[in-house]
C-alpha cells in the first residue's frame, strides 16, 4: 500500500529537492521541516564561506589600488579644461517652459440627437407643426454652432498671447544666458583667480582610494606661474591591513589574518611617494592654458603621537619641480621613491615614522591673492545707498565691516583681488579656539533675490579652501531654495537689514533702496 502522505521539499539556493512520504501526516511534517533547517544550515555557511571569498576579494583590490596609485592617473582621463569653462558658464537661471495650450472642443453636429426633433404620427398629419419642430432644432444647432465659434476664437487667442508671452521670456532668456557665458569666458581667460579655480577642479574630480581625506588648499602668484598646494594626505593607521578572510565552518566564525608591519611601512612609503608624483602629473597635464610653471607640493598627515596621545598635523614630503622638467620624466617605468629623490624632494628616510620636515614653501594667510584695503566706511552717511555703490567699494566696506567684528579677538580680514566673479571677496582669520579658523566671505551688491545657485558655490568654496565657515551677505534677500540649501551647512547669509543692523552696531549710517538702484543701473545703461 502507498504511503498515504507526502511533502515536497526544496531550498532554491542549494538547488535541492526532496520528496517526504509516510503514512502518518505530522510525522511527514516533522521530517520535511527537520529538512528544512537542516538546508538552511547548510546554506547559511555557504553564505559565510561566500563572504569571506568577497571580503579578501576585497582586502585584495584596496591593496592593488595603493600600489597602483600613481598608474591609475596615467591611463585615465582627466577633467579638462573644457569642461571646467562648462561648469562655470552653466546658466542657473531657469529656462521658461513651453505653456500648455487649451484644446478647442469638436464643433457641434447638425446630425448629433441633440438636434433631431421628436416628432409624432400628428406632426405629421399637421405640416405646421413638423415646420416648428424643424425651424426649432435648426436654430438650436445655429445657436449652439455660433457659440463654438466664439470659444474657438477665444481659445485661440489665448493660446496666442500665451504662445507670444513664452517666445518673449525665451528670447530674454537666451540673451540673459550668451551675456552670462560672455562674461564668464572672459573672467576665466582673464582672472588669476580662475587659475586657482580650475586646479580645484581638477584635483577634485580626481578619484583617490577611500583613506585619502582629499582635503586641500591651494595658493597661485601670477607673476611667477607658481601654484602651492598644501595637501591631507592618510596616516598610515589608515591604510587597510586585512590580508584574507576565512570562514571556519567547524567553529562557524571567521578569520582574518593581517598584512605584516613591515609590508604596511613599505607600502604607505610608496603611496605617499606615489600621490605627489601623481598631484604633481594631474595638475601639469591639465595645464591647457600654460598658467603653471612651477608647482609645489606639501603633504601633511593628520596623526596621533602616540608619545602624547595629541593630535597632530605634520607636513612629511614636500616637492618643487617645473613643468618642463616634470613632464620629461616617463612616470610609467620609474620607481616612486628614486624620482622624488632625484626631483629633490623633502621626507624621511621613513615616511611611515611621521617625522615632520619643513615645507619647501609654506602655505599662509600671505595668499596672493589678497590686495591692499581702504576705507569705505568715512563716506558713509544717511543718503548713501548700498545697493547702488561701487561693487569694489561695496567688497572693502564688507572687508572693513568684519575687521571690526572680529577685530575684538585679534582678528584680521583680508580683500581679495578684485574679479566680480562671485568668488572669494575677503578671507577672515579669527584666532578664537573654538570659534575661530579660516572664514570665507562673498559680498553680493544685488537689487535681486540671490538664488541658491551663489549659496551652492560658497559652499564649494568654503570646502576648497579648507574654511570652518562661509558667510554671504547681499544688499537684497534670498529665495526660499538658498534658505533650505544653507540649513545645517556651515553657512551664513546675512540679508540687506542685516547689513545695515551691522553698520549701525558700529556707528554708521546708510540705507538700502532697490528701486533707486535698479533705476540707477538702468539710467547707465
Amino acid at each position: 500500500m502507498p504511503p498515504r502522505f507526502e511533502i515536497e521539499v526544496t531550498h532554491p539556493g542549494l538547488n535541492k529537492y526532496k520528496i517526504i512520504r509516510g503514512n502518518d501526516m505530522f510525522e511527514v511534517q516533522r521530517k520535511a521541516a527537520a529538512q528544512t533547517v537542516a538546508w538552511d544550515a547548510m546554506w547559511e555557511k555557504e553564505v559565510k564561506s561566500a563572504q569571506a571569498v568577497e571580503r579578501t576579494n576585497k582586502a585584495k583590490t584596496e591593496i592593488q589600488e595603493l600600489e597602483n596609485l600613481l598608474n591609475h592617473a596615467l591611463i585615465t582621463k582627466s577633467a579638462t579644461y573644457q569642461d571646467f569653462v562648462k561648469t562655470k558658464t552653466q546658466f542657473t537661471k531657469a529656462k521658461p517652459q513651453k505653456p500648455v495650450y487649451l484644446h478647442t472642443p469638436l464643433p457641434p453636429k447638425e446630425t448629433d440627437d441633440k438636434y433631431k426633433p421628436k416628432v409624432s404620427m400628428s406632426d405629421y398629419v399637421f405640416a405646421s407643426k413638423m415646420k416648428v419642430k424643424l425651424e426649432s432644432a435648426k436654430k438650436l444647432y445655429q445657436d449652439d454652432y455660433n457659440t463654438w465659434l466664439k470659444e474657438k476664437e477665444r481659445i485661440s487667442e489665448l493660446n496666442a498671447t500665451q504662445e507670444q508671452d513664452y517666445q518673449n521670456a525665451l528670447k530674454s532668456w537666451q540673451q540673459g544666458e550668451r551675456e552670462y557665458v560672455r562674461q564668464q569666458r572672459e573672467r576665466l581667460f582673464k582672472d588669476d583667480n580662475a587659475v586657482i579655480e580650475y586646479c580645484m577642479y581638477v584635483l577634485s574630480n580626481s578619484k583617490y582610494p577611500d583613506c585619502f581625506p582629499h582635503k586641500f588648499k591651494i595658493d597661485y602668484n601670477p607673476e611667477t606661474k607658481l601654484l602651492v598646494v598644501d595637501y591631507s594626505l592618510p596616516s598610515i593607521e589608515s591604510v587597510p591591513r586585512i590580508k584574507e578572510v576565512k570562514y571556519v565552518k567547524s567553529s562557524d566564525e571567521f578569520k582574518e589574518s593581517y598584512l605584516t608591519d613591515s609590508f604596511i611601512s613599505k607600502l604607505y612609503d610608496s603611496v605617499i611617494y606615489q600621490a605627489v608624483l601623481r598631484l604633481v602629473f594631474e595638475l601639469f597635464r591639465a595645464d591647457a592654458n600654460d598658467a603653471l610653471d612651477l608647482v609645489v607640493i606639501n603633504g601633511w598627515v593628520q596623526s596621533i603621537d602616540k608619545s602624547t596621545g595629541k593630535d597632530v598635523n605634520a607636513c612629511i614630503v614636500s616637492l618643487q619641480t617645473r613643468k618642463q622638467e616634470f613632464l620629461s620624466i616617463n612616470l610609467d617605468k620609474v620607481d616612486p621613491k628614486a624620482c622624488f629623490k632625484n626631483l629633490k624632494g623633502v621626507g624621511s628616510s621613513k615616511l611611515s615614522s611621521l617625522t615632520p620636515i619643513a615645507p619647501i614653501l609654506q602655505f599662509d594667510r600671505n595668499d596672493k591673492r589678497f590686495v591692499a584695503s581702504y576705507t569705505v566706511t568715512e563716506s558713509l552717511d544717511d543718503s548713501t545707498n548700498l545697493a547702488a555703490i561701487d561693487w569694489e567699494d561695496f567688497e572693502h566696506l564688507i572687508r572693513e565691516l568684519f575687521e571690526k567684528e572680529f577685530s575684538q579677538s585679534g582678528g584680521e580680514v583680508k580683500v581679495t583681488r578684485a574679479s566680480r566673479d562671485g568668488g572669494v571677496d575677503a578671507v577672515a582669520f579669527d584666532p578664537d579656539p573654538i570659534r575661530g579658523g579660516k572664514i570665507v566671505i562673498q559680498a553680493k551688491r544685488y537689487t535681486n533675490t540671490v538664488g541658491v545657485s551663489a549659496v551652492r558655490d560658497l559652499f564649494g568654496t568654503v570646502m576648497n579652501e579648507g574654511a570652518t565657515k562661509g558667510i554671504l551677505v547681499t544688499t537684497s534677500d534670498y529665495g526660499p531654495d538658498a534658505y533650505e540649501f544653507a540649513k545645517d551647512k556651515p553657512i551664513t547669509l546675512l540679508t540687506g537689514g542685516n547689513l545695515l543692523h551691522l553698520l549701525e552696531k558700529h556707528g554708521y549710517k546708510a540705507k538700502i533702496d532697490i528701486k533707486a538702484a535698479k533705476a540707477a543701473m538702468a539710467n547707465r545703461n
